[in-house]
């Protein structure tokens, strides 16, 4: 690479904070207008309130007009974006010198097969291969996706399941970029041929021990997994109805233990489950039900020898127990043993069962450990981890009788890590280690972690991440990231992507907000349903600390989120707009009444648990003052940029879309506010690899652009 003077002195200047003060941020001023949405007012209401929502037409994604006003959206950010293509490569190539482009995952043994996936130089997708008894084997290309994708627009590869007798392999996919839909079809491993047999609709899918029985579930018109259904290879009837589960707010899923003796069947809602189970051996059986559902009650269960291994939750043990349940008597609750006795300050993440041992993956404040219990030796010892802030997670062993099990370990300026901990010797080896090809060295690098006091006193965490020799005198430009919603952590990681910002001199940061379950089950609890603006507050106090620590200043902070995170993005700039630059909202769910009371749109009434059931006033009356297309005014709002999916399963693409519509028509300042929908994929954006790259380098580039950052 030649090595030019000037762009390494521009660097230290940006990361001192002194080149952006001297640089021209355009505004809507200097780009032509923006296309405008026909209003066309549709009334609604609700207990006594009365809604005018002007732009409720751009739902109708086969009205013409919608699509044409969507590449009209998407013609006017590539004007006004037409200036940063150059930024946009620069960051696109940063990323790729991150990345081994040609990279294999470690193989891992199941049932006398090593399987991986590779990625080849210059190919969007994975490709899927075996090799028996031995890693020195011939290869065997199982699914090679890059020539199963060929002509698509878009292509998903969802999964795949080998038979027991390891001669063919059940599949899924789809050809929209929706995570909610598939088709199934069973691959002939011996001569590389699909059957005949073809399933529309699915979701889940596992074999029985037959290797001719496959069980599987469907989705309704909401997209909702709600039948389970067999099917015999071959078979030209129709596949026999198993199960039809009712309850609107639950899913099915079908899954076999590891063990391999047992077929279960799970109904989940976001707070309720209920399991069935089938000898793997009986497939013509009938199954048997595991513990009748009760409301607020969720457990999971796992087989293991004579007994079955229960994690166990309820309104008074909310971090979750584990209990061991007889096989004959498990619907008896007097027949269980505590195995794992419930902890206030430890939440059970999950647990994996071996035939001589059992690791359960915990949280304690915040951070991931895991505890492992020797069945031979009633021992228990515990994996944990040194740095202050970091992410481990079990990577486990599809093996029942293995000794060894493996663990992912990263922290925001370590890469991913692959370990083999034994069981039985407690070592821990490195098996595969994270390549930054470019170079990389985590000293270069300062993490932190900072707690922010919210509005009601309680103390937020927060991650943070900068390059080492950053000034805190409020100059330096910022990242703050955060989800928040249904339990899930906002978990610290390793990005190739962001250093193209850290590098730049950004400080990046990930909040730990309640909604998430980072501090225990009570954190996702008190970020829900009637608390739900805690997660918007908690990410308001998080912005503040920054800005009050001089690590940003409001005039350089921007902020991400997708999805329930870009409701986050959509809440914030609402209540307050004046603490970010820029906003960058993936996919948001923003049009959050409007979603929730209509149930023929996925995510409505199986969502009534993590937001509430609109239908009740207290609850139309809570939503409706967060709501962030609802709450839309005359106000400066940020520079934002909305991104959807036409194929969207998740989030509407018309709900992007019309926040950006209301935004422009009530917005009071010059920031520039864009929409980008990708026609040809649903939530998770471009399905090809490199595609999603380039993704992250047009929003990069925005968000740089705004900052007025060129380089």
């Amino acid at each position: 690479m030649k090595v030019i003077i000037l762009p390494v002195i521009i660097a230290f200047l940006l990361a001192t904070g002194c080149k952006t003060e001297k640089v021209k941020v355009s505004d809507q001023t200097d780009f032509p207008a923006p296309p405008t949405a026909e209003k066309r007012p549709q009334v609604f209401n609700e207990f006594g309130i009365e809604r005018i929502d002007n732009y409720y037409w751009i739902l109708d994604k086969e009205n013409p007009q919608v699509i044409e006003y969507l590449i009209a959206e998407n013609r006017y950010t590539d004007t006004v974006m037409s200036h940063t293509k150059a930024l946009q490569e620069r960051i696109y190539d940063e990323i790729m010198g991150r990345i081994k482009d040609a990279d294999e995952s470690y193989p891992t043994l199941m049932n006398g097969y090593y399987y991986y996936s590779r990625t080849e130089s210059g190919k969007q997708y994975r490709v899927y291969c075996r090799k028996k008894g031995s890693v020195d084997a011939p290869e065997e290309i199982i699914f090679d996706v890059n020539k199963m994708a060929e002509g698509k627009k878009a292509f998903r590869f969802a999964r795949y399941s080998v038979s027991p007798d390891n001669r063919l392999a059940a599949y899924s996919y789809n050809e929209t970029g929706s995570f909610a839909e598939a088709t199934i079809k069973v691959r002939n491993l011996e001569t590389g041929e699909d059957l005949s047999d073809v399933i529309e609709k699915g979701s889940s899918f596992t074999w029985a021990n037959d290797n001719k029985t496959l069980f599987y579930t469907v989705i309704d018109n909401t997209l909702r997994p709600y039948r389970v259904f067999s099917h015999t290879l071959g078979s030209k009837g129709a596949d026999k109805l198993i199960f039809e589960e009712s309850d609107s707010r639950f899913n099915t899923y079908v899954f076999k233990s590891k063990t391999n003796d047992f077929i279960f069947i799970g109904s989940v809602s976001t707070s309720t489950s209920e399991f069935q189970f089938l000898s793997a051996d009986n497939p013509k059986g009938n199954f048997t039900l595991f513990l009748p559902r009760v409301q607020g009650v969720d457990y999971s269960v796992s087989h293991h020898k004579d007994k079955f291994f229960i994690r166990y939750k309820d309104s008074t043990n909310i971090n979750g127990m584990l209990y061991t349940a007889p096989i004959n008597s498990h619907a008896d609750k007097s027949t269980w043993s505590l195995f794992m006795e419930h902890d206030k300050d430890i939440r059970i993440e999950d647990f994996d069962l071996y035939k001589n041992f059992i690791a359960v993956e915990i949280r304690k404040n915040g951070l991931n450990q895991i505890r492992l219990f020797d069945l031979v030796n009633n021992s228990i010892s515990e994996i944990t981890f040194p740095e202050p802030v970091y992410t481990a997670s079990l990577g486990g062993n599809p093996e029942y009788d293995a000794v060894t099990l493996r663990y992912n370990y990263t922290s925001l300026n370590r890469p991913s890590t692959l370990y083999q901990y034994n069981m039985e010797s407690k070592e821990s080896i490195i098996l595969k280690e994270q390549e930054v090809p470019s170079g990389f060295n985590p000293d270069d690098y300062t993490v932190e972690r900072l707690w922010a006091k919210a509005s009601d006193g309680v103390e937020i965490p927060m991650a943070i991440v900068y390059k080492k020799g950053l000034r805190k005198n409020g100059k330096n430009p910022a990242m703050l990231y955060s989800y928040g919603s249904y339990g899930s952590s906002s978990d610290v990681f390793f990005s190739p992507a962001i250093y193209s910002l850290i590098d730049r001199g950004f400080v990046y940061a990930i909040a730990q907000i309640r909604g998430g379950s980072d501090l225990g089950e009570q954190w996702y609890e008190d970020g829900k349903l009637l608390k739900k603006k805690n997660t918007f507050t908690d990410f308001i106090a998080c912005a503040e600390k920054l800005i009050s620590g001089k690590y940003t200043s409001a005039s350089k902070l921007s902020a991400m989120g997708g999805s329930a995170g870009g409701l986050l993005m959509g809440a914030v700039v609402n209540m307050r707009p004046d603490l970010f630059n820029t906003i960058v909202a993936h996919v948001p769910f923003v049009d959050v009444i409007n979603t929730m009371l209509d149930t023929s749109l996925p995510l409505t009434t199986q969502e009534y648990e993590e937001w509430g059931d609109p239908n009740v006033e207290e609850y139309y009356k809570y939503i409706l003052s967060y709501s962030p297309y609802d709450n839309v005014i005359s106000q400066n709002y940020p520079n934002i940029l909305a991104t959807g999916g036409l194929n969207d399963s998740q989030v509407g693409f018309h709900e992007p879309a019309k926040w950006v519509a209301k935004l422009r028509e009530l917005k009071s300042d010059n920031n520039i506010v864009l929409l980008y929908t990708n026609m040809d994929s649903g939530h998770g954006g471009a399905t090809g690899r490199y595609d999603r790259i380039k993704e992250t380098a047009f929003e990069y580039a925005f968000v740089l652009d705004r900052l007025g950052i060129k380089e």
